[in-house]
């Protein structure tokens, strides 16, 4: 684990405080009473999670320090929104909204802009893809697109690329029964596979507590790289119940870590 002093805009982040769940909903309810002190409180023990979050953006050539700032205002807006009555996870209602704040600041400050006119094509093709879509109960070729328009199947792709934008590895993109289904399930990712993130990790003693159907979903994921689409056809079972056994797996071993 690392031990070394960080500053990021001139914080140290080695002394970066941490608050019990007790302690966070105690700051909350003086907050949301107006207590500015309870309020800052609840800012500076949360800043691990704007650090954590702005880690995924290392490779996007901006200043760690802006990244780091424009992550404290999404911080914020989490906690003067958060609702202590929702069953919720603070971590889990202010991630999001942090990473929604620094993809914003991204997609502002992007040197590539897209003109006017690409944009014009583009909305115009995605109107016509809904509208033919709903006519032939079927989505649309880009020819059929292009035909539709009188524009050359060229300019539709590339103007339909040219509006794309970056989108996060935990971008929910399927939910079954209220267990979303990320980007990042759908990728193969061969570096766990040298299982360099388990290092320090009490992992051994919290895989026993597991079932041999936990430890064989965590084994594929995680050790084999597998996605989670491998597994279920491996095992038999739907994507939907794989992901919804691995995060239980995850919450279950977290008990012994």
């Amino acid at each position: 684990m690392l031990t070394n002093k960080v500053d990021i805009c001139g914080v140290n982040t080695s002394k970066l405080p941490l608050l019990t769940n007790q302690q966070m909903r105690e700051l909350f309810k003086k907050a949301k009473a107006g207590d500015e002190h309870s309020r800052e409180m609840l800012i500076q023990g949360n800043l691990r999670l704007v650090l954590s979050v702005i880690q995924r953006f290392n490779n996007r050539g901006e200043y760690v320090d802006d990244l780091f700032q424009v992550g404290c205002i999404g911080l914020i807006k989490a906690i003067d929104n958060f609702d202590l009555e929702q069953n919720v996870k603070f971590s889990t209602y202010a991630v999001p909204m942090i990473i929604g704040e620094i993809r914003r600041h991204l997609r502002d400050n992007n040197p590539i802009r897209v003109s006017r006119s690409l944009r014009d094509i583009a909305y115009k093709a995605l109107q016509v893809r809904d509208s033919l879509t709903n006519k032939n109960s079927r989505e649309p070729s880009i020819n059929e697109i292009a035909d539709e328009l009188s524009i050359p199947r060229e300019e539709i792709v590339f103007a339909l690329d040219a509006i794309q934008e970056p989108i996060s590895l935990f971008e929910p993109i399927y939910h079954d029964g209220g267990d979303p289904i990320f980007v990042m399930d759908q990728i193969n990712d061969e570096k766990n596979q040298d299982l360099n993130w388990l290092e320090g990790i009490a992992i051994r003693e919290a895989m026993r507590k597991l079932s041999d159907r936990e430890k064989l979903i965590l084994t594929l994921r995680f050790f084999e790289g597998r996605t989670q689409m491998e597994v279920a056809e491996e095992i038999g079972i739907s994507q939907a119940q794989v992901s919804r056994l691995e995060k239980a797996a995850l919450n279950h071993m977290r008990k012994y870590m």
